[in-house]
């Protein structure tokens, strides 16, 4: 496992850069009747979960299934915000009661076998969980009573804080079966992309010529997805054996890459350039 430690931080440190996305037919996503459609997260049966908004701009979950979409809502809530599903299904995300009523809490949640299960990390008022593994294995953030965001790993019921060190905040997004981490930070108000090794090593994720890059999702092959930000715009990026690779959805103004399967397809959301829009895509291999 070391040795597989040693090889990625080396295609990092030589990593290229491909400047269009190649073999890869966009699809996009819309939920019927949805005023924005978001996607978060997708596993190798080709399973996406995601958000949207009406018109009324209250988030809802879904969950698109062989070309069926089912919604998804913590009883009893206002909001629910799905990020991450793992192979066999679990759900993982955020819901809240929103603004209306005053402050509110955010509370992360597990949806397996159509239960769903609150998981808060202790003492703060914001947990979101993005990414689940197949192992059961969270990763989120958290934003604490100063309000500084910190990742954080859940495991076996125990909860794990997760801060680049020296960084101002911390973002937790996505995790594999290997244990390897993905997500940002914020340095001398810079974002930067990072991922955590099963061993705790931090290993920075920028895309060359970019003033902005977050890590979103991670798959079992060390293929990381998420976005950056450079002089022409947002765009959403693969890293792929030290490649990276852009992905940009015809007729978008910005691109954003949330999460990969095992396949490395990519999902996320872009901004439609005649609605303004948020709509979602899936980018697969041709």
């Amino acid at each position: 496992m070391l040795h597989r430690r040693r090889i990625v931080t080396a295609f990092l440190a030589v990593a290229i850069f491909a400047p269009a996305v190649s073999a890869r037919t966009i699809t996009t996503i819309d939920v019927p009747g949805a005023v924005t459609t978001a996607p978060q997260g997708i596993n190798s049966p080709g399973e996406v979960v995601g958000l949207t908004t009406g018109a009324d701009r209250v988030t809802h979950g879904f969950l698109l299934s062989h070309g069926t979409f089912t919604e998804i809502n913590v009883p009893g809530h206002l909001q629910t915000a799905p990020r991450g599903i793992n192979e066999r299904g679990d759900i993982v995300g955020q819901y809240d009661d929103g603004p209306i009523t005053g402050p509110t809490s955010t509370h992360g949640f597990l949806l397996r076998y159509g239960e769903f299960q609150t998981i808060d990390f202790p003492g703060v008022a914001f947990t979101g969980v993005f990414g689940i593994n197949n192992q059961g294995e969270m990763v989120g953030n958290i934003i604490d009573n100063a309000r500084i965001n910190h990742g954080f790993r859940y495991q076996d019921g125990t909860f794990t804080q997760i801060d680049v060190p020296g960084a101002a905040q911390t973002f937790g997004f996505g995790i594999n079966d290997v244990g390897e981490i993905v997500g940002s930070y914020i340095l001398q108000g810079q974002q930067h992309g990072f991922m955590r090794t099963e061993l705790g090593l931090f290993i920075t994720i920028d895309v060359p010529g970019s003033t902005d890059t977050r890590s979103r999702g991670i798959n079992d092959r060390g293929y990381i997805t998420g976005q950056f930000r450079d002089g022409s715009g947002t765009h959403a990026f693969l890293l792929a054996d030290g490649v990276f690779t852009t992905i940009d959805v015809p007729g978008a103004t910005a691109t954003f890459g949330r999460g990969i399967n095992q396949r490395g397809d990519v999902t996320g959301n872009f901004t439609d350039a005649v609605t303004g829009l948020t709509r979602g895509f899936l980018a697969t291999r041709r």
